[in-house]
């Protein structure tokens, strides 16, 4: 295993980059894996898995995250994204039964459901509401999308839905939206987050099963969401307007045909020339906090959530970039010829902007733990894919003898990267 090398000092915050070291970091991997890297169109679902499935289990056990009646956080960084993108990964591993730490999450889901009444909010704000209203929405999001597999609406799914209606604001400046978590943590808890939430309240409310966005019930709280999405839409970031995008291909009414074609030129126009994104370039400073730090560097939450998105939309002006983002994602996995040396996990890599952490920390993985999860949605999703596209993942069932051949139509060019990054 390669030793990374300690970037705190003189308050290091991206790489430096040096011919030498470029050189010697060649060198170095080539030794460490006995021999040339493998191919960069192929990426490791297995070692995904793993390391998804650890850092579940080790924030379910953390200190930090726990609450009351035996629970833990709904997390934005490590939780919510493992719901969503560790059952795709069950379905690329050909795996009888749900991981142990998705069953751990999702019954932890369901437990606060039920004591909706009788537990304590997620976040110690002053009024709860803030709790109250990052929970309704997070559990309605997860639940949903659990059941949108099943193609059945749990009776907890429809209760977590109940919820979430019920603390919607009715009046007021947000009317429509819900009260959010505000720790003037860019990107999903800053002043700017309440549109975040209120987009995967769209989004939720999309991929129910059974109808749920037509019952009749939903219909008044659900045009009130619609028009607060609609009227702060041209306030809010690329990353929030990223979201709306993703929840508009599962909910109409969100954007018309000139919005969508608008946001997909200006996320076009910051992509890096190597194919990537950077989480820099979708955000802004929101808040009484420090500016953000600045990465132009691609990674690997950026680049996973602007690729999964782009391939919902389905718009054939970004299919060549979403090409191209997918052979980044392919590159970029730590320990599978990534161009991040830390060794041979399967994660994939994204940093705080919010003050410099020490990214081989528990706590400096969080937007490591999102970027991996992006990433395999972005890798695992079918909807411009060519035929037999989901065997692309080293460790399927199916894909040890087919690798090879399903990635050979992959091989587009593109620009020359060091080991070290663009």
């Amino acid at each position: 295993m390669v030793s990374p090398v300690n970037p705190q000092a003189e308050g290091f915050v991206v790489p430096v980059r040096i011919a030498a070291i470029c050189g010697m970091a060649l060198a170095v991997v080539a030794c460490s894996r006995g021999g040339a890297p493998p191919s960069d169109r192929i990426w490791d679902a297995k070692a995904a898995a793993s390391y998804l499935d650890q850092r579940m289990e080790w924030w379910s056990t953390w200190k930090g995250a726990a609450r009351d009646h035996g629970t833990f956080c709904l997390s934005c960084h490590t939780a919510v994204p493992y719901a969503l993108a560790r059952p795709a990964l069950r379905a690329t591993l050909a795996e009888p039964a749900a991981a142990a730490p998705e069953r751990q999450l999702t019954d932890d889901v369901r437990r606060r459901v039920r004591l909706w009444g009788e537990a304590s909010p997620l976040y110690a704000d002053r009024n709860g509401a803030e709790g109250r209203g990052t929970e309704a929405v997070l559990s309605a999001l997860m639940l949903a999308w659990g059941d949108a597999r099943s193609k059945r609406l749990s009776a907890d799914t429809i209760a977590a839905f109940d919820h979430m209606w019920a603390e919607q604001h009715a009046s007021g400046d947000s009317v429509g939206a819900w009260s959010w978590a505000n720790s003037d943590l860019s990107p999903w808890e800053d002043s700017d987050a309440q549109y975040y939430g209120a987009a995967l309240a769209a989004l939720a409310v999309g991929i129910a099963p059974e109808s749920y966005q037509s019952r009749p019930q939903v219909q008044a709280p659900l045009q009130l969401l619609l028009n607060y999405l609609v009227r702060e839409y041209p306030a809010q970031s690329l990353h929030n307007r990223l979201i709306l995008l993703w929840a508009g291909t599962k909910l109409p009414g969100l954007l018309d045909a000139d919005q969508r074609q608008s946001l997909i030129a200006q996320v076009l126009g910051v992509e890096n020339r190597d194919g990537g994104w950077s989480l820099s370039t979708l955000v802004r400073k929101s808040g009484k906090g420090n500016t953000l730090l600045t990465d132009p560097d691609s990674d690997g939450y950026a680049t996973g959530l602007v690729t999964l998105v782009l391939e919902q939309a389905a718009m054939p002006v970004a299919a060549p970039e979403v090409k191209r983002s997918l052979t980044w994602l392919a590159r970029n996995q730590q320990g599978h010829s990534g161009s991040w040396i830390l060794g041979q996990e399967g994660s994939w890599v994204a940093r705080s902007l919010n003050k410099w952490r020490n990214p081989w920390s528990n706590v400096g993985r969080f937007m490591s733990d999102a970027a991996t999860a992006y990433a395999v949605l972005a890798l695992t999703e079918p909807s411009q894919a060519e035929p037999g596209a989901s065997l692309r993942a080293q460790g399927s069932a199916t894909s040890r003898s087919n690798t090879a051949s399903n990635w050979e139509s992959r091989r587009e060019i593109v620009a020359t990267t060091d080991i070290i990054g663009k």
